[in-house]
């Protein structure tokens, strides 16, 4: 059972050899930890034998307690904390920090009991599980733990990271938290939004994003079923892994300006490949390639397999090198034809096919990552002491928290009445009308990243820039939500897309 001790027994602990304080109510002894405080053993001897709440929440934020339970050696007689510490899978307290459909006061059209089941399975598989390790790799720069994979893999969440589909029927989805034939896009968004919570970026993408965008070209587009089948169950297996390698030096938006080619050897059975790939995302680690050539007459895609004339280089970017980013190398690789995927020279639309899917996913994730900050802001806000009043009570902070809530909850509800087409359409008909909307809505968040991330470094401060301590998030996305806006396609590209699309629709009688 915990002690307690009243205040002036805390109070006598004040002295060289004792060194106790009060933090919520609860008593710490910090007598043998004062010499390894990353602050420096001056900043706990100022506070010694009082009570220093108020001081610990205007510097750090609460996981940092969590981190020191064993130095709590009791509580306050007759008081009891205030501060509530989450468990996995639990909803935050704060206002905004979960989307509006998760708050118990307001109800949505768009999700049942089946997506509130796979939200909770979901939050406490990432607290439990993925957060840990993301933090660890984010920086350490090592690449995703095998273990991890197969437990993710084991779970079913590769299998639901791909979206709806018959691959996830009869798959075992978080312990039955939903059905794999009633898997629809709202818990695809789920899924994307749920994993991001880590606010580990380079992570983020170094948890086998490269098989989310890769995989399904293969699923639909490799003819020889039976291989099509072995290679799925190795990726959703977590056996292989796998990345799709479009993007060169000389090519990014610009697909068609591809210049890595595929000769048909004279026998016609294999294709000889050369040429380079850049800014692959899991390039470094994957055992598979989904790889945009150009052949005799137009582009075509081909699935290479790590081996013999392929060589890749980690590429050092503004996020870890967790993502497992590649240069890569192809010096005559050999590749039967049996690894074309769709039709040759007509690998335009293997590439298309999956854009929307990619870019409506990045969507989901990116802008879960700006509801993350609008709540580390308002954390921040309510307990930073300035000028003997907390931020909050500052209306230009007000202000600043106002254009970040409203950009959030804007682009959420725009996002959501997006996935509602997307439950309700086939295929074809997303591809024929959606992908200039979602284009347009992936513009709209990563602007509004743009905007939130500038407002919470001048929120936080000087800690905004720091890359631990309280502004550790903050300072994250700042270095980070880039990606987004490049990733996928261009902010321009994309808003020239939509906007095109858009005109094809305009009548053509004067209005």
């Amino acid at each position: 059972m915990s002690k307690t001790f009243t205040r002036d027994e805390v109070a006598k602990h004040n002295t060289e050899d004792s060194v106790w304080f009060i933090v919520d109510s609860k008593v710490y002894d910090v007598t043998d930890f004062v010499d390894a405080h990353p602050g420096g053993e001056s900043v706990l001897r100022q506070v010694a034998g009082q009570d220093a709440t108020v001081a610990f929440y205007n510097l750090h934020r609460h996981e940092v307690l969590t981190k020191y339970e064993d130095l709590c050696i009791g509580t306050l007689e007759g008081e009891k904390p205030q501060v509530v510490t989450p468990k996995p899978g639990d909803l935050s307290a704060v206002p905004y920090a979960e989307p509006l459909w998760l708050t118990p006061q307001f109800k949505s059209p768009y999700y049942n009991e089946s997506h509130h089941r796979l939200r909770k399975a979901m939050r406490i598989f990432t607290d439990t599980y993925i957060t840990p390790e993301a933090l660890a790799r984010e920086a350490d720069g090592k690449h995703i733990s095998p273990e991890l994979v197969a437990r993710m893999a084991e779970k079913g969440i590769l299998h639901m990271r791909l979206g709806p589909g018959k691959h996830l029927h009869g798959v075992n989805l978080l312990d039955g938290a939903v059905k794999g034939e009633e898997f629809d896009y709202f818990h695809d968004l789920i899924m994307s939004q749920e994993g991001v919570r880590s606010n580990a970026r380079g992570f983020q993408d170094g948890q086998l994003s490269g098989m989310v965008i890769g995989l399904p070209c293969v699923m639909n587009f490799m003819r020889d079923a039976q291989r099509r089948k072995a290679i799925m169950d190795e990726v959703l297996g977590g056996k292989k892994y796998m990345c799709l390698a479009i993007t060169e030096a000389f090519a990014g938006s610009d697909v068609a300006g591809l210049r890595t080619t595929a000769t048909k050897t004279p026998d016609g059975k294999h294709y000889i490949v050369n040429g380079t790939k850049k800014w692959i995302t899991n390039g470094v680690f994957c055992d598979y390639f989904v790889t945009g050539v150009r052949t005799d007459k137009g582009l075509s895609v081909l699935l290479i397999e790590r081996g013999e004339g392929v060589e890749t280089k980690s590429i050092k970017t503004s996020y870890s090198t967790a993502a497992g980013t590649a240069y890569i190398t192809f010096d005559n690789v050999k590749v039967p034809v049996e690894n074309l995927l769709g039709e040759e020279n007509k690998g335009i639309y293997v590439i298309l096919s999956n854009f929307n899917h990619e870019r409506w996913t990045m969507a989901c994730a990116g802008i879960r990552s700006c509801r993350t900050i609008v709540e580390e802001c308002l954390k921040w806000a309510h307990q930073r002491i300035v000028f003997g009043k907390r931020l909050i009570e500052q209306p230009v902070i007000r202000q600043k928290l106002a254009k970040m809530i409203a950009l959030v909850e804007a682009n959420q509800a725009w996002l959501e009445t997006i996935t509602y087409q997307m439950c309700h359409m086939p295929y074809k008909q997303q591809s024929q009308h959606l992908g200039g909307p979602i284009g347009l809505l992936k513009m709209s968040i990563t602007r509004a990243a743009h905007e939130i991330a500038d407002e919470s470094v001048q929120i936080f401060g000087g800690r905004g820039l720091t890359q631990s301590g309280m502004g550790r998030v903050i300072e994250m996305f700042n270095r980070t939500y880039k990606f987004d806006a490049i990733l996928g396609g261009a902010e321009e590209v994309l808003a020239d897309l939509g906007v095109r699309q858009a005109m094809r629709q305009m009548p053509n009688a004067k209005l």
